[in-house]
């Protein structure tokens, strides 16, 4: 049994094929998946998948990525993860890679997002991209860390080297691994895929992106998070039923109080 940590199956591309999408989870023994919220306006989106499917968790947030799109306050996010199925906020954090120029605006919607995760209780869904020092030096500042009395999250398709894994699960969060360590380009990122602690890692899809070999270059899907899984058990000598298991653990964990 597997969950899909992270996905966006509201898009498009999976969005007008959903029975074919729930019936392949099913297929591949992926028992649950989080979809993940990246505005305000497709929110309701969103939600009314989490609230059809049992299965099927939502979060709510505004990636970083998108600068013309309405901007979230605290208070918003928190009034909307009220709901019972909304078992986290984000996505959110920073990226430099994609957008240039002043990004103060980035870092302040960072700081909305954090602050509600603290307010709510519920875990932050953090996306960071050429700007892990950031990304970790706000987290700190806004007490996202359980000992600084936030609930921490998941450090989302984590990309990053050791020391930035490293810094964040001192923080509390784990660290969520796509389709991208299986690519025979990734040495870096399946050395720090080897080194994670197996308790603070999970699996994710992050679809319709990123399909992990052999579907790479297709448009991924939250079944095929269980080639994810397979790499890692190869990769760490271990057993796949030891990565479903713990990996499964993992996110009731992290999402226990809302899940």
């Amino acid at each position: 049994m597997y969950v899909d940590s992270h996905c966006h199956i509201n898009f498009p591309e999976l969005a007008e094929r959903m029975p074919e999408v729930l019936q392949k989870m099913a297929d591949n023994g992926v028992t649950h998946a989080l979809c993940v919220s990246v505005d305000l306006p497709d929110f309701p989106q969103v939600l009314a998948l989490a609230e059809t499917y049992p299965h099927i968790f939502a979060s709510v947030g505004v990636h970083p990525d998108y600068e013309e799109t309405p901007e979230p306050t605290a208070e918003q996010l928190v009034e909307l993860a009220r709901h019972p199925k909304i078992i986290a906020i984000g996505e959110t954090g920073l990226d430099y890679f994609r957008l240039k120029g002043d990004l103060e605006w980035q870092r302040a919607r960072f700081r909305q997002h954090i602050r509600a995760s603290r307010i709510s209780r519920k875990p932050l869904i953090i996306h960071t991209r050429a700007a892990s020092e950031d990304t970790i030096r706000i987290l700190q500042e806004e007490g996202a860390g359980v000992e600084q009395g936030g609930v921490a999250g998941v450090m989302h398709c984590f990309t990053e080297s050791l020391e930035v894994a490293q810094a964040a699960i001192e923080m509390g969060f784990y660290i969520s691994f796509s389709g991208i360590v299986t690519f025979k380009s990734a040495k870096d990122l399946q050395a720090v895929a080897k080194a994670v602690p197996l308790d603070r890692i999970l699996i994710e899809t992050d679809s319709p992106y990123l399909a992990p070999v052999p579907f790479r270059g297709k448009t991924n899907e939250p079944g095929f998070v269980r080639h994810v899984g397979e790499f890692l058990a190869d990769l760490r000598g271990i057993s796949v039923q030891e990565v479903q298991k713990v990996t499964t653990e993992n996110f009731f964990r992290l999402f226990s109080f809302a899940a």
